[in-house]
């Protein structure tokens, strides 16, 4: 097979991206990635190590498409604000998410997002141990949230299943699930994200 002279970082994550996207996360290897940039598996080992530094490429893409700049308001909007755009800019890749949970402690990008956020924390008045709860919170709310998103949304058939149950049987479940089938994933995170800042004190 053929190879191009030289690939670049970009290059690398747009085929693991195609790849993940048209295919799953379980279908990512690094015979298909190579496949996907016209080239040889081993010629691949010459611009990344193994999977798991590709997959930490990708993590690091996602996460460098989210813009840091905040705007000049009250810690909560701010924290608001950056939480929308991680979810945005996972979602817009949906296979990823397992990805991110996986490697946001070995992407330079994710460690950045996060002293981010732990800037404006600090910045609302939130130190010491009350920071590390605050931050490890907000993470595994927007973690969590994309996980129910793209795994078990509202929309999805469990939902539409769990609304049809007897009342009577499951009075509190069938009635609360077919609240829920109009509910969009917007709305349902940033209401959700209301809850989490004001139980931090925002």
């Amino acid at each position: 097979m053929p190879r191009p002279r030289s690939l670049t970082e970009d290059q690398l994550v747009a085929a693991a991206l195609a790849v993940l996207d048209r295919d799953g996360l379980e279908a990512l290897t690094m015979r298909a990635v190579a496949g996907e940039l016209g080239m040889a598996t081993m010629g691949l080992y010459r611009y990344v190590a193994d999977r798991r530094a590709l997959e930490v490429l990708v993590v690091d893409h996602i996460f460098r498409t989210i813009d840091p700049a905040l705007p000049d308001t009250g810690w909560p909007d701010r924290i608001r604000v950056l939480m929308d755009r991680i979810r945005i800019a996972v979602a817009g890749h949906p296979a990823v998410v397992p990805l991110v949970l996986r490697h946001r402690q070995a992407s330079r990008e994710s460690l950045r997002l996060i002293d981010t956020v732990l800037g404006v924390l600090t910045d609302g008045g939130i130190t010491g141990v009350d920071r590390v709860i605050a931050q490890r919170t907000l993470i595994a709310y927007v973690l969590g949230f994309l996980q129910n998103e793209h795994y078990a949304a509202l929309s999805g058939a469990g939902t539409v299943a769990m609304s049809e149950l007897p009342p009577g049987e499951f009075p509190f479940l069938a009635r609360t699930a077919a609240d829920a089938r109009g509910v969009a994933p917007e709305v349902e995170f940033r209401r959700g994200l209301d809850l989490v800042l004001r139980g931090l004190g925002g």
